[in-house]
């Protein structure tokens, strides 16, 4: 008997920016597959259980998951944020594409959260409002030259960027190279955001220049927006500044 696989977004970690959807979801699940911080976020039954595993084991996890819900489990993949912005949907769907024939017949449904690059702009104002992307600085899954040529297209195309993954133990020198690599294209005076835990109870959202921008502002729980030269501050004295990108590109901007 085929069972079912859901893949779900928990959101940036306030419980109460999980959509009804996904807690629905988690609800109907039996056995439950993820990174160990993430699974901790859930208030599972004794009915439910947990299947842990490392940051780094995506793959297999996937492969696990699909293989319980192909012999009729109930079956939640569960993500941080939202499962297909730099997380595991991505994992699943290609584990899924290189498995048994049979795990196509699973029925499947990815359900989408919350992901950090919003609930961090939310807190800051709306640094999103016009064109913008995202773009992980790990090199777990790509080389860094690869990083380095999307950050610079992108900001010569005047995107605002989403930087995922800014920094680890084992890369501690790539955001201080992406942001000297911004420095060559953006103005000094363009807005940085570096936002970490975005709504939970240890949050700490900041707004600086890029100019005054630095590595030691955010670790690997951190997500930064660097807007573009049409992104504007809005002063409110004592209070953190409202950062923004107009809705109309003006000409000359970028």
């Amino acid at each position: 008997m085929i069972g079912s696989l859901v893949v779900v977004g928990t959101g940036p970690g306030n419980p109460e920016q999980m959509t009804p959807e996904a807690a629905a979801a988690i609800a109907a699940a039996e056995d439950f597959f993820g990174y160990f911080p993430y699974l901790d976020r859930l208030s599972l039954r004794h009915d439910q259980r947990r299947h842990a595993s490392d940051n780094r084991e995506e793959l297999a996890r996937a492969r696990e998951a699909l293989a319980m819900a192909a012999a009729g489990g109930k079956v939640c993949v569960v993500s941080g944020g939202d499962p297909g912005v730099f997380a595991m949907a991505a994992a699943v769907c290609e584990a899924l594409e290189a498995g048994p024939e049979e795990w196509r017949d699973i029925d499947l449904t990815i359900i989408p959260g919350v992901t950090a690059m919003l609930a961090v702009a939310a807190r800051a104002g709306a640094p999103l409002g016009h064109d913008f992307c995202a773009i992980s600085l790990s090199t777990n899954l790509k080389p860094w030259h690869v990083i380095e040529e999307r950050i610079v297209a992108a900001a010569k195309a005047g995107f605002v960027m989403a930087f995922y993954n800014p920094i680890s133990k084992a890369r501690p020198h790539q955001l201080g190279a992406a942001l000297k690599l911004l420095r060559h294209h953006l103005p000094p005076s363009v807005p940085v955001i570096f936002g970490r835990a975005a709504g939970r109870p240890d949050e700490m959202i900041r707004t600086v220049t890029l100019t005054d921008a630095a590595p030691e502002m955010a670790d690997m729980a951190t997500c930064i927006i660097v807007g573009t030269s049409e992104t504007r501050f809005i002063e409110r004295g004592v209070k953190e500044p409202l950062v923004y990108s107009p809705r109309s590109h003006r000409d000359g901007g970028a």
